[in-house]
């Protein structure tokens, strides 16, 4: 072989490996490359090393698989009481059709961003601002369910929707700042009110528990006095009764028992007594008390 035709097989040669290794593809993880072969639709290449031919397959599109994140600008809704707010959206999505991704719709991400606007728009229109402001998590799942539906044909998966930022008119945050104040300083006056009220509460079963334990010890006090009252004229009888056992025993005598008349007499009447008793013996007493003083002088 003449060094002119080696020349040009080894040209040849080299052009041939150039192309070879410029068609062959590595598509990495979490990646698809969707491949047309003469213009038509051939297939989806997933990870892993791939050979494309030359001059007749081409990369129509290279699809991410990874979950998504799109932070739409906001946008002006009006409210059902005609209030005109902005609120701007973030969506989480995912390609799950490479195929349907390339070939379902004309710029998907715009798609997926002019869809969000109209039906945040129809979701707020049926509502009011209050309502609006505290359902968040209702409109969320509502758009979310709309937008997955609709681009299911588009290979697309719609994760969540979140309202990032709610923003009314100026004068509608300054009536709204100016009722949450009026509702804290009413909170405010409440919990005041239910702290004064516990504690004259708790004052007065304080003064009544007082006044219990004051009544239970007058009471007691008195049960006590009256204990000891009781027991003092229990003695008191008590030795009565054995002053009369002994006397008893002693056998006394008419004149004794006399006397002992005559000195009950003399208690009787010693002027403290508001009443004073005459035995019907009188005279006989009187006459035994003349003779005794007779025997004592002689």
């Amino acid at each position: 072989m003449d060094p002119t035709t080696l020349t040009i097989v080894l040209v040849l040669l080299f052009f041939v490996v150039l192309i070879l290794i410029k068609n062959v593809r590595i598509v990495p993880q979490a990646h698809s490359f969707v491949i047309e072969r003469l213009g038509a639709y051939h297939a989806a290449w997933v990870t892993g090393l791939h050979l494309k031919i030359p001059f007749i397959d081409r990369i129509a599109n290279k699809v991410l698989l990874k979950e998504q994140v799109i932070d739409f600008p906001p946008q002006p809704v009006i409210t059902r009481d005609n209030v005109t707010m902005q609120i701007d959206t973030v969506v989480y999505f995912e390609i799950t059709d490479p195929k349907l991704y390339t070939y379902g719709v004309e710029n998907p991400i715009g798609a997926i961003e002019n869809l969000t606007a109209t039906t945040l728009r129809n979701i707020i229109g049926d509502l009011e601002l209050d309502h609006t402001l505290t359902s968040r998590d209702t409109i969320n799942d509502k758009i979310r369910i709309i937008l997955d539906e609709a681009t299911d044909a588009w290979g697309i998966k719609v994760k969540r929707v979140e309202l990032k930022n709610i923003l009314p008119p100026r004068e509608i945050q300054e009536a709204m700042e100016k009722q949450m104040k009026a509702e804290r300083e009413r909170r405010a006056k409440i919990l005041d009110a239910e702290g004064e009220k516990t504690s004259q509460i708790l004052i007065a079963e304080g003064l009544k528990e007082s006044a219990i334990l004051k009544a239970d010890a007058v009471k007691e006090q008195k049960i006590r006095e009256a204990a000891g009252e009781a027991e003092a004229i229990l003695q008191v009888q008590r030795a009565f009764a054995d002053s009369l056992k002994l006397l008893n025993a002693a056998n006394p005598t008419e004149q004794v028992l006399a006397l002992k008349s005559l000195e009950a007499f003399e208690k009787a009447a010693d002027g403290k007594a508001t009443k004073i008793i005459i035995p019907s013996n009188l005279q006989g007493l009187a006459g035994l008390a003349t003779a005794v003083k007779e025997v004592f002088i002689s």
